[in-house]
């Protein structure tokens, strides 16, 4: 089933912390969650899921967390522990009040790699979208391209010596 839709409570709970009421408004993972057009990202991955089953997790959440791996690093476990303990990381995965318990399964992110495939290509492209809109990033940045193929597999094949060439032992 698709994800559910975030929805803001909009109203205060007298017995929790709003996120937006004890974080630094300006902090920069709150100006880039602001830039995000998180609604259109959600109408890019919606036909990965069809509409019967149980609802998935918000499209915000999981997007949100692995671009914050990303963004600092961090490995799954790592973005999900750090997620618990701070405040710009909840409101960035669009929390709205601050959360003691991590909502979902740490195995959900390698999950959701998994269904999305090729439409990582997309938050690739929002991403560079974004950095381009608030001058992070300048047309002559994207001129010159390098690639490290350091991790990519070689062309080349495993040639076993031939037996004429192996030194005998002489013994």
């Amino acid at each position: 089933m698709r994800p559910k839709k975030h929805r803001m409570a909009g109203s205060n709970d007298l017995f929790r912390a709003r996120l937006d009421q004890i974080i630094n408004m300006k902090h920069e993972l709150v100006l880039l969650a602001g830039r995000i057009d998180w609604d259109w990202i959600d109408g890019e991955i919606a036909p990965l899921y069809s509409e019967n089953g149980r609802p998935r997790i918000e499209t915000r959440f999981m997007i949100g967390l692995l671009l914050l791996k990303h963004i600092y690093g961090l490995s799954d476990e790592g973005v999900c522990e750090r997620w618990l303990h701070d405040p710009y990381f909840q409101f960035f995965t669009g929390e709205e009040f601050f959360q003691h318990v991590f909502p979902h399964e740490r195995s959900d992110l390698s999950h959701w790699r998994k269904r999305l495939g090729d439409k990582l290509d997309l938050l690739l492209a929002e991403s560079v979208r974004v950095a381009h809109e608030a001058g992070a990033l300048r047309s002559q940045d994207l001129k010159r391209v390098t690639i490290d193929t350091m991790v990519q597999p070689k062309a080349s094949a495993f040639r076993p010596m031939p037996s004429s060439c192996m030194r005998r032992s002489g013994g």
